[in-house]
């Protein structure tokens, strides 16, 4: 299993209007600049991994190699060997030579994702790197020298695992050269629109059919919404709604029910999917002054269903 890649040649970039994305497309900016360690927090889902390729490619090494690992999914065995890389003979199966990840990297960058997830006896060879900026490879005598800037990526409280003796102090404060955190999706909700019709374009576009852009109610409903899973739980929702559609425009039918049902900050947390629907449609037919062509377009349906959701909403 490929824990680490190359990523993309086009140069990835953060989608957002939210006044935190903008400090943070300002933040990458600055760090691009610095070679210093990174280290990224946020919840899962947030754009960790995201916003890493991004300072990549601001940076003045954006056409080195960019390698991430996973260091929760591997043991030590393979992800030292993975990082180090190792010598013939160096253990069983080693039948030649293969550099690791921190050679690999050359003069650019790799992510370590997870890294709370490090044993401490990892921990301690990761800080030996960091710290003297040099390493060799398992069962090898050379020593190389770290070229590479190292990103830190977790979803832990460091912190916490500082004081419960679960992570070392000296790594923390070497990787934590320049702390960054990412604010969750409920707490930027100016980025869930733009957000949802860039997954919308991007998944129509790998499905090859037409984009059928979001009616305002669903639009509204998704605004509302936490969304526990940030960036990811959307994506999927928008996918989900793209198939349930089947090209039409996406409506709160297609939605899933945790989505409609979700509270609308201020207003009374009971009420039916049905109420909201007729509450917006309301307030868009008062918009227009009663003109039901126009007030049609604004909700994305047809004059015919409005006419008919009028009629069954009571809306004389």
């Amino acid at each position: 299993m490929e824990q680490a890649s190359l990523t993309e040649t086009a140069a990835p970039q953060w989608v957002g209007d939210d006044p935190a994305s903008r400090k943070l497309r300002e933040a990458a900016a600055k760090l691009a600049a610095t070679p210093s360690s990174l280290l990224i927090r946020g919840e899962s889902g947030t754009g960790k991994d995201l916003l890493a390729q991004i300072i990549h490619y601001l940076g003045p090494n954006r056409g080195e190699p960019l390698l991430k690992i996973d260091c929760a999914t591997l043991p030590d065995g393979l992800l030292e060997s993975e990082l180090f890389g190792y010598e013939k003979g160096a253990f069983t199966g080693a039948s030649g030579t293969k550099p690791g990840r921190l050679e690999l990297a050359g003069c650019g960058t790799l992510v370590l994702d997870e890294v709370a997830a490090l044993t401490s006896a990892m921990q301690a060879k990761l800080l030996r790197v960091v710290d003297q900026r040099t390493f060799e490879r398992l069962g090898g005598t050379a020593t190389h020298r770290l070229e590479a800037r190292i990103i830190a990526l977790t979803t832990a409280d460091l912190e916490r695992g500082v004081r419960e003796g679960a992570f070392r102090d000296d790594l923390y404060h070497r990787l934590n050269v320049v702390p960054v955190t990412l604010p969750p999706v409920r707490e930027r909700r100016g980025d869930i629109r733009p957000l949802a019709e860039h997954f919308l374009r991007r998944l129509a576009r790998t499905s090859h059919t037409r984009a059928p852009g979001f009616a305002p109610a669903a639009l509204a409903l998704l605004e509302r919404y936490d969304f526990p899973g940030n960036t990811r739980e959307l994506r999927n929702i928008v996918e989900r709604a793209l198939v349930e559609a089947e090209g039409a425009c996406i409506e709160p039918q297609h939605l899933p029910d945790a989505v409609r049902r979700a509270p609308q900050a201020g207003k009374d947390h009971k009420r039916s999917l049905e109420e909201v629907e007729s509450e917006y449609i309301r307030e868009i037919l008062e918009f227009t002054r009663g003109r039901k062509s126009e007030a049609a377009k604004i909700l994305g349906i047809s004059r015919k269903t409005l006419l008919e959701k009028r009629k069954r909403f009571h809306l004389d």
